[in-house]
């Protein structure tokens, strides 16, 4: 191969999804069918792809019945691109382990292992109603709650779709102008209350709250250990916190962009910060993973206050990984 021939290569594979690609298709054949459902890049995107590595003389297809299966053609890449790939699908990469994990589990399906499909495809497979938003509501159909607060509300979003099956909702929020578009929001609901106040120090009597949602307000937080503490002073014994964050990344356009203060928090830091708050942790792993860049993930933790009839902590909630 020539310098034009290198550079043409390094350039063809210059590209996050190619490189995606490439590391799918080192040791097996696929069709596009699952590469579209492994990666979740669009079905035409990934026969264009797969057109350019081809004319390329980098994959390979080959006809089985209707469909084409794509396989690596490695004799075919010089050595650096060689070293180059190996070396990719070596690095822990969060994108190319999930990639990879996700054709394990369609995999593993197909040899009758797992029912149904494991990949989340609500956002793909399209059906008229079927959408997140519905799926919500009829979740939170099921829930019959106590005295509710929630810290960090912004404008009553997430409140909304839960003040109907609270005994009483309350919103705090830092932000008065926020506060203000909950009370509109919410206006409806005799039992929800929306009021500015710092999370730091809330200003409730303790054990005030059966539960204590706390939905992506972790980050913001000038003091999370504080936030947290206070969190769980206005929690009844045998109250439960549910906290949403997202997980601790490297994007610092993220904290920039929309002002947070902390860039996100492990599952392990999540763990600790609620333990050191007094609270016992049911759970506290990464629960969702964008598909769009920066894939940034989202950490659910669930902690109980302990009652003093109900010392043993609580058997660990098991929280399924979705990509959404």
């Amino acid at each position: 191969m020539d310098l034009n021939g290198y550079v043409d290569t390094l350039t063809l594979l210059g590209d996050e999804n190619r490189m995606r690609l490439c590391a799918l298709l080192r040791d097996r054949e696929l069709c596009v069918t699952d590469l579209v459902r492994v990666t979740g890049i669009a079905q035409s995107r990934v026969s264009t792809h797969l057109g350019r590595l081809r004319e390329a003389g980098l994959v390979r297809d080959r006809r089985k019945g209707p469909q084409s299966f794509y396989g690596l053609v490695t004799t075919a890449l010089p050595e650096a691109v060689r070293t180059c790939l190996d070396e990719v699908a070596a690095s822990g990469d969060a994108t190319l382990d999930g990639d990879l994990a996700r054709l394990r589990e369609l995999e593993a399906e197909r040899r009758g292992e797992a029912p149904g499909h494991l990949v989340d495809e609500l956002d793909r497979d399209y059906s008229p109603g079927r959408t997140w938003r519905s799926l919500t509501v009829g979740i939170a159909a099921l829930l019959r709650l106590g005295d509710v607060l929630d810290v960090g509300s912004s404008d009553g979003a997430a409140a909304s779709e839960l003040a109907s099956y609270c005994r009483s909702l309350t919103c705090v929020d830092t932000n008065a102008r926020l506060i203000e578009a909950a009370r509109e929001r919410l206006r409806e609901h005799a039992n929800v209350r929306a009021q500015v106040a710092d999370a730091h120090a809330l200003p409730f009597d303790d054990a005030s709250f059966d539960a204590v949602l706390m939905f992506h307000t972790l980050t913001y937080a000038e003091h999370p250990a504080r936030v947290l503490t206070a969190s769980a002073r206005v929690l009844r014994p045998g109250g439960r916190l549910v906290l949403l964050c997202l997980d601790e990344h490297r994007q610092s356009e993220v904290n920039a962009r929309y002002g947070e203060r902390h860039p996100g928090f492990s599952p392990s830091a999540v763990r600790g910060l609620l333990s050191r708050a007094g609270l016992t942790v049911a759970s506290a792993e990464v629960a969702s993973r964008e598909l769009k860049k920066p894939h940034l993930q989202v950490v659910l933790a669930i902690a109980d206050k302990p009652s003093a009839r109900n010392t043993k902590p609580p058997a660990k909630t098991k929280i399924p990984t979705t990509i959404q």
